[in-house]
């Protein structure tokens, strides 16, 4: 215990004896948003289509789900934890909405029951973390595979497509005098939120707390599995919101809606500084993550590139991030090894 307290300890001296311009500028943060801005310029000015107005909108609309969930996602990796049923929730939030308002139930109450759903979810993953003390990529490799298949067994093979036309539109609709989409309003808000709940509250330095150690959070007064609990509820019920988006975009409700979703939000939130060991990250270097995988999926997809091709140029992206994230902590281990005689100037030897 005395080890990991000690550890942790050094990682957050680590992180605060530099200046806050240095600490800021000179970041893996930083670094994605530089490269966010590089490689926007570069398709702009190469790809042929890149820059017209209507692509930013097909690109917010495509990222927003990953968007919205990544917020919640990334406050549940820093506490050292994982959600990998945001996928499945998304799909069971839109058959939910979708078996609703073909039962006859008007659409803002089976919006409703869906949020309600995301939260129920997000609570037994959160039940079986912090009460049972189940690991959480156990847990929710689970849920994964159950959310999905009461999804699927829900409405089987078929597709709701009867929603109402205001609700459609809505979802597809730009802010007036822009190409920016509806959608990046509550995002938006959203943001605003977890910005202040991570980085300008005490159950945020808690969470960074819990990530560092857990033993070390809990004698420093941190209700360690309550935050964790009220984590995994906020996954739940964003990853909810984000399907009534998905199936009102689209305008159909289906079992198999937004599969595969979990992993793109994952690689977004690791890309985007969060450290699968928890204790270290950043909600604006998520963000320009998100973005960044969008600009390339744009981009690619008008030079006519392929979805596998897409996916791997992701997948090494990320590969390379962890890899070199990796390497970086390695080198600054071993310049602080202990028993390295410290450094002595000439002004001071004479």
């Amino acid at each position: 215990m005395t080890t990991a307290t000690t550890t942790s300890t050094n990682r957050v001296s680590r992180d605060f004896d530099k200046p806050l311009w240095r600490r800021v500028l000179v970041s893996r943060e930083m670094a994605i948003v530089a490269l966010l801005v590089i490689v926007t310029l570069y398709a702009m000015t190469t790809v042929r289509g890149f820059g017209q107005p209507i692509t930013l909108n097909y690109l917010l609309l495509d990222v927003a789900p990953i968007l919205l969930i990544a917020l919640p996602m990334t406050l549940v990796m820093i506490t050292g934890e994982i959600d990998l049923s945001v996928g499945s929730m998304v799909g069971l939030a839109s058959v939910v909405t979708g078996a609703s308002v073909q039962a006859g139930i008007p659409f803002e109450i089976a919006a409703l029951l869906a949020l309600l759903v995301g939260v129920i979810g997000g609570a037994f993953n959160g039940f079986l973390v912090t009460t049972v003390g189940l690991p959480s990529l156990a847990v929710t490799i689970g849920t994964l595979a159950l959310f999905r298949g009461l999804a699927v067994g829900v409405l089987g093979t078929t597709a709701v497509t009867d929603f109402p036309e205001t609700w459609t539109a809505l979802a597809k609709a730009k802010i007036a005098g822009t190409t920016i989409p509806y959608i990046m309003v509550p995002f938006l808000i959203l943001l605003v939120v977890f910005v202040i709940l991570l980085h300008f509250t005490p159950f945020g330095r808690g969470v960074y707390a819990v990530g560092l150690s857990k033993d070390a959070a809990r004698f420093s007064g941190i209700h360690v599995e309550r935050t964790k609990f009220l984590l995994f509820v906020l996954s739940g019920l964003v990853s909810a919101f984000a399907g009534i988006y998905f199936t009102l975009r689209f305008g159909s409700a289906r079992g198999d809606n937004a599969t595969g979703l979990e992993l793109q939000v994952i690689a977004a939130v690791v890309l985007g500084g969060v450290s699968v060991f928890g204790g270290r990250g950043q909600i604006y270097g998520v963000v320009a993550a998100v973005l960044l995988i969008g600009v390339l999926s744009s981009a690619l997809r008008l030079a006519n590139a392929t979805s596998d091709v897409i996916n791997v140029i992701t997948g090494v992206l990320l590969v390379v991030s962890v890899v070199g994230a990796s390497i970086l902590t390695w080198l600054q281990r071993a310049r602080r090894r202990p028993g390295r005689p410290p450094r002595v100037s000439a002004s001071t030897a004479s």
